[in-house]
C-alpha cells in the first residue's frame, strides 16, 4: 500500500537539519557499530559517546539490548526480527541526524545485506559504518553477558558466531580491531576519523582502559 492509499503525507518543519547543525555547532552523522557479541561495540559506543559529550558533541548512543526493552521489545531474534529491528533503528536514526545529532547505533547486525538497507536510509556520507573487529576465540572469552556459553549448551538459537554466521564487512568506513587497541586507543582512532570527515575538532582522552 503506498502513502497516498494510507492517506499519510509528510509534514514539513519550519527549521532545517542545517539550521540545526548550525545550533549544535557540529554536522550530524549516524556511526553504526557492528561486530560479534562481545567485540566491544558497546563499551566503545559508550565511551565515545562521553568522550564527544565532554567535548560539547550533541549525540546518543543507540544500543542492541536497550532499545529491545521498549521500541523492539516486541521483536525476536529470527531472521525476519532482525531485519525488522535493524529497520527500525535505521529510521530512528536517520531522524535523529536530521535533528543535527550523531548517532551511534551499536548492533551485531550480522547480515551485510541488512546493514546495506540500513545504509540506504541515509544520504551518501550520512552513514559511517565501523565494524568492530574481535576474534571469535576472543569474544568467547570475554563472554560479558555469558551468551557463548548458553549458545554452546543449546539454550540460545541462532547464535550470531556460533550457530549462524555473520558477514564480515567488505568496505566498512573504519575498522577497529578491540584485541589490538584499548578502549581509549579505539576512542581516539574514531575522533581521528570524525576529523578528518565530519570536521570535528576534539580533544583526546589521556587515560588508558581495556575493552572487554
Amino acid at each position: 500500500m503506498t502513502r497516498e492509499e494510507r492517506n499519510i503525507t509528510w509534514q514539513q518543519s519550519n527549521l532545517d537539519r542545517q539550521e540545526r547543525e548550525i545550533r549544535n555547532g557540529h554536522r550530524s552523522r549516524t556511526l553504526w557499530f557492528t561486530g560479534l557479541s562481545g567485540a566491544g561495540k558497546s563499551s566503545l559506543a559508550f565511551a565515545l559517546e562521553k568522550h564527544l559529550y565532554d567535548a560539547g558533541i550533541r549525540c546518543y548512543v543507540l544500543d542492541g539490548d536497550n532499545v529491545r526493552h521498549g521500541l523492539n521489545r516486541d521483536l525476536g531474534f529470527t531472521t525476519t526480527d532482525r531485519q525488522e529491528n535493524l529497520r527500525r533503528i535505521g529510521e530512528v536514526s536517520k531522524l535523529m541526524v536530521d535533528a543535527g545529532l550523531i548517532v551511534l547505533s551499536a548492533f551485531i547486525s550480522p547480515h551485510a545485506e541488512d546493514r546495506e538497507m540500513v545504509k540506504q536510509l541515509f544520504e551518501p556520507g550520512d552513514f559511517i559504518e565501523i565494524y568492530v573487529r574481535c576474534s571469535i576465540e576472543e569474544c568467547e572469552r570475554r563472554d560479558p553477558k555469558g551468551l557463548y556459553k548458553k549458545a554452546r549448551n543449546g539454550d540460545i538459537p541462532h547464535f550470531t558466531g556460533i550457530s549462524a554466521p555473520y558477514d564480515v564487512p567488505e568496505e566498512p568506513s573504519l575498522i577497529i580491531d578491540t584485541e589490538l587497541l584499548s578502549l581509549d586507543e579505539a576512542v581516539a582512532e574514531i575522533v581521528k576519523h570524525l576529523e578528518q570527515t565530519v570536521s570535528l575538532q576534539l580533544p583526546l582522552s589521556t587515560t588508558t582502559n581495556s575493552i572487554g
